[in-house]
């Protein structure tokens, strides 16, 4: 199609302008999108009590946001089976046990000094100086402080 014959042309468009007008239009904020700059500009000139009242808006809404999240999440946890609540943990705890729930019982000695019969030793960890001086200058050993 040459120049005289298209339609456009003779009624003074161009088509390379028709594109690039609509490539600007396709520049920039997406359609349906709102200018921020509003939003502070309107902060900006709230005075104090205002702005107070909006903060206490904004924090009851985050906590309204925050909460329902929470039920959301735990309720989800709670699906899964390995999460229990904070409120409910003592009573779990007390009625859920484990093997490994609660401390060791103490050691029952397994070692006496022979010089003072109320020292003893479990023979866990290291070796007590009590038994570290008994032994040192004598041929006792530790076998020789079994309690019988």
């Amino acid at each position: 199609m040459t120049k005289a014959e298209n339609p456009d042309y003779k009624r003074g468009f161009r088509i390379n302008e028709v594109s690039m007008a609509k490539k600007a239009k396709r520049r920039g904020r997406p359609p349906g999108s709102k200018n921020r700059k509003s939003l502070g500009k309107s902060v900006s000139t709230m005075d104090v009590v205002q702005l107070r009242a909006h903060i206490e808006d904004l924090q009851a809404t985050l906590s309204k946001k925050v909460r329902a999240q929470r039920a959301y999440f735990e309720d989800q946890l709670s699906q899964l089976g390995g999460f229990v609540s904070k409120k409910a943990t003592a009573a779990v705890k007390a009625v859920t046990s484990n093997g490994k729930s609660g401390k060791r019982a103490k050691a029952k000695p397994k070692y006496q000094s022979k010089k003072d019969k109320s020292v003893k030793w479990s023979g866990r960890g290291m070796t007590p100086v009590w038994m570290r001086e008994e032994m040192k200058g004598t041929k006792l050993t530790k076998e020789s402080f079994l309690i019988k």
